[in-house]
C-alpha cells in the first residue's frame, strides 16, 4: 500500500475585517474608554483634596492604560475581528478624549502654578524692544551688561503676593545686582551682571531666584544664566606654545 501523503500545513491567512462587523465593537470600545475617562476623572477629582498633588498622575492615568491595553487586546485577538476592533476602539479612546482631556488638565495645572515657577532671563533687542529669552551670555572681562528677568509659571490670580528677588554666584569677580528686590508675577525687572578686569577667562553660572513669603502656599522660582567670560580686547596674553626667538647680537 502506498502511504498517505502528509497533510498540508495550515496556511495562516490574515482575517478579513468587514465594516458591518468591525464598526459596532470599535464604537463599543471607544465608548467604554470615553466613559472610563470621565468617570475616573470625576471620581479622582472628588477624592483629591489638594488642588495640585496627584493631579498630573490623574491626567495621564487613562491614556497610559487605554493605549497599551487596547494594543495588547488587539494583538492577542488579531484573528478575531470583533475583539480586535474592540481593542482598537480602546486605543482610539486613549487619544480622544483621554489624552486630549489630560493635556487640558495639565495645562490648567501650569496656569494655576501647580507645575512650579521659573525665572525668564532675556536681553533687549537691537531696536530697544523686548528680546527673546536667553540661557547664556558672553561678556568680556572688565565690562558689565544689564538683562531683564521676569517671574513666570504663576499668575496674578493664583499668586498675587510680592516675590523677593535674590541673585547669587560663586564666581570670583562676578557681581549680580538686581535692579528691584520686590516684584510681582509677570513684572520685568533689570539685573546687572558685572565682571571685573581680573576675572579669569572661564564659564560661570549665575542664579536668579525669587520667593513669595506670604500666602497660604509660599512659592519659589529660579532661573540660571551661563556666563562666558572672555578676555578684553587688546589684552596681551603670553605665547606658551612657541618659544621666543633670541635676538641677534650682531644687530644694534
Amino acid at each position: 500500500m502506498t502511504p498517505a501523503p502528509p497533510p498540508a500545513p495550515e496556511v495562516q491567512e490574515f482575517p478579513t475585517y468587514r465594516l458591518p462587523t468591525f464598526l459596532p465593537p470599535f464604537l463599543l470600545g471607544w465608548g467604554v474608554g470615553a466613559a472610563l475617562t470621565f468617570t475616573v476623572r470625576a471620581v479622582g477629582g472628588a477624592l483629591l483634596g489638594d488642588p495640585c498633588e496627584g493631579r498630573t498622575l490623574l491626567a495621564l492615568l487613562l491614556p497610559l492604560l487605554l493605549g497599551p491595553g487596547g494594543l495588547a487586546l488587539t494583538a492577542a485577538n488579531w484573528r478575531r475581528p470583533r475583539r480586535a476592533a474592540l481593542g482598537l476602539g480602546l486605543v482610539a479612546a486613549s487619544l480622544m478624549p483621554a489624552l486630549y482631556v489630560g493635556a487640558q488638565d495639565i495645562g490648567e495645572l501650569r496656569r494655576t502654578g501647580c507645575a512650579g515657577g521659573y525665572v525668564v532671563v532675556s536681553r533687549a533687542a537691537a531696536d530697544g524692544g523686548p528680546g527673546g529669552s536667553i540661557s547664556s551670555l558672553r561678556l568680556e572681562a572688565g565690562s558689565s551688561v544689564t538683562v531683564t528677568a521676569r517671574v513666570g509659571g504663576y499668575t496674578q490670580q493664583t499668586h498675587p503676593g510680592v516675590f523677593t528677588v535674590q541673585a547669587q554666584t560663586a564666581a570670583p569677580g562676578v557681581t549680580v545686582t538686581p535692579g528691584r528686590t520686590r516684584v510681582r508675577v509677570g513684572e520685568d525687572f533689570p539685573v546687572t551682571v558685572t565682571v571685573s578686569a581680573q576675572t579669569p577667562v572661564n564659564t560661570y553660572t549665575v542664579g536668579i531666584g525669587v520667593r513669595e513669603a506670604a500666602g497660604d502656599r509660599p512659592a519659589e522660582a529660579a532661573g540660571t544664566l551661563e556666563l562666558n567670560v572672555r578676555p578684553a580686547p587688546g589684552t596681551n596674553t603670553p605665547a606658551t606654545d612657541t618659544p621666543a626667538t633670541p635676538a641677534d647680537p650682531a644687530r644694534p
